[in-house]
């Protein structure tokens, strides 16, 4: 049995039967803080017991989505490995007289018998101390003689814990308050077994917008989800982590280190928190914004990159780089820029807009006096020095004052439509800088030979 400087050891003990979820990572959050806060040792038990709906690829999911969490673990297990020791407990309450093999109708094949192994129930009254919620009393004689194995050699849920438990040395029993009915059966079998009692701390599960469990409706889905969707790994990690849990310092924004530094178990809510996502989206947003500009960019082109050529629109580096701010501003997530692209959002700067010709004009102009405004600023752009048009600024100090005089809608919608064919978009002097000027006054050209075709 291992030992840590503190003495203190959690687990994290998922049941690989579905893709790793929040809850799950939830689990893993709070017991690692409580442990590395307390310099501790954390376990990994893979409690993979489940013939019918337990796989590997389920196992493979949850260890990876942990690690991009930024997560560890000290020690690695697979129940389904330890299966002897399991063996070796149940006989020795058999042999002991306090477990009994019982001969029984089988549930799933009725008129099979079967033999299971039961617990033999003093009946008596227990109280434990939970960490969250004070002392807890059940009266175990309600349970009866409960079954703790299929047979000897198939231990169930309850019976596998308990000894994986004590010869992990697990002092911290950390979950979901939908465990605290499976803990008096957990005590009545370390009882039985002599084994000494872990601490307990049960936290509130989750809640959906509607405030009841988080499900599948409600929002809950698979880490990896999240993952494919663009979310950062720290924001992710910083969101659920405050969900029922109110630092000292009552900061929102922290990193795994600074919460492990204050974490403490007692400051858990009593009652359930709800999962937002656009308080996660929010979450996202901010640990973007601080990316440094290298970092940011890699990234956004890359998916800016995927997301242009998917549209079927030519891919211009230069362009994306130059646009790298606006998509800064727009997105809360990586994926956002594929919602974007795939709204037209940003094509126009990469490919010429069709545009609609009732659109062209401003709504309180016509047609003869669009194609007025557009050529009077044709004829401005035009004259404005190549070696000035990267600077929105001096573009629009060039139209400002015909803009103010004849009336910026009128001069600057038919400008901004035509080289964007979007009703709204980013001001038409800095798309003007972006595109450049060869492209812009190509924009404007067609947009009065548009306006001129019958």
């Amino acid at each position: 049995m291992m030992t840590s400087s503190s003495g203190i050891r959690v687990r994290y003990p998922p049941s690989p039967t579905g893709w790793c979820h929040v809850g799950t990572a939830r689990m893993a959050i709070i017991n690692f803080l409580f442990a590395r806060r307390n310099n501790g040792t954390v376990i990994f038990r893979s409690e993979d017991t489940d013939k019918e709906r337990g796989t590997l690829a389920f196992e493979q999911d949850i260890i990876e989505c942990l690690r991009w969490l930024k997560l560890d673990w000290d020690k690695f297990y697979r129940q389904s490995e330890r299966l002897d020791i399991y063996r070796k407990s149940l006989r020795a309450l058999i042999d002991t007289g306090k477990a009994y093999i019982s001969e029984e109708e089988s549930k799933k094949e009725p008129g099979k018998l079967i033999r299971v192994v039961r617990l033999r129930n003093p009946g008596s009254k227990i109280t434990f101390t939970d960490l969250i919620r004070g002392d807890i009393t059940f009266d175990t004689g309600e349970l009866g003689d409960f079954v703790i194995a299929r047979s000897t050699d198939d231990p169930l849920y309850h019976f596998a814990v308990v000894v994986d438990d004590d010869d992990m040395g697990i002092t911290h029993v950390i979950r979901g308050d939908d465990h605290i009915s499976n803990t008096p059966r957990q005590i009545l079998i370390q009882e039985a077994l002599g084994y000494k009692r872990p601490e307990y701390a049960h936290y509130p599960l989750l809640l959906g917008g509607d405030r009841s469990k988080l499900s599948k409706r409600t929002g809950d889905v698979a880490v990896k989800s999240y993952r494919e969707s663009g979310y950062l790994p720290e924001a992710l990690l910083n969101y659920i982590s405050i969900l029922g849990w109110t630092p000292k310092s009552q900061r929102e924004i922290m990193s795994l280190q600074e919460m492990t530094a204050e974490f403490d178990i007692k400051d858990l809510h009593k009652s359930g928190a709800v999962f937002d996502m656009e308080k996660l989206r929010w979450f996202n947003r901010q640990y973007l914004h601080s990316m440094p500009a290298e970092t940011f960019a890699k990234n956004a082109l890359n998916v800016l990159e995927s997301a242009i050529h998917e549209s079927g629109v030519k891919w211009n580096e230069s362009v994306g780089e130059s646009i790298l701010n606006l998509v800064r501003e727009r997105i809360h997530v990586w994926e956002d820029i594929r919602v974007l692209v795939a709204n037209g959002e940003f094509n126009f700067f990469f490919t010429d807009p069709v545009l609609v010709t009732s659109e062209i004009p401003e709504k309180k102009s016509n047609v003869s006096e669009a194609v007025r405004h557009l050529t009077q600023s044709q004829t401005i752009i035009s004259s404005i020095p190549d070696d000035s048009f990267n600077e929105p600024d001096k573009i629009k100090t060039a139209l400002w004052d015909c803009a103010t005089e004849a009336g910026h809608g009128a001069v600057l919608w038919p400008l901004r439509y035509s080289l964007t064919g979007r009703k709204q978009s980013p001001d038409p002097f800095l798309v003007a800088s972006i595109i450049g000027k060869d492209a812009t006054l190509r924009r404007i050209a067609a947009a009065i030979e548009q306006l001129r075709t019958p």
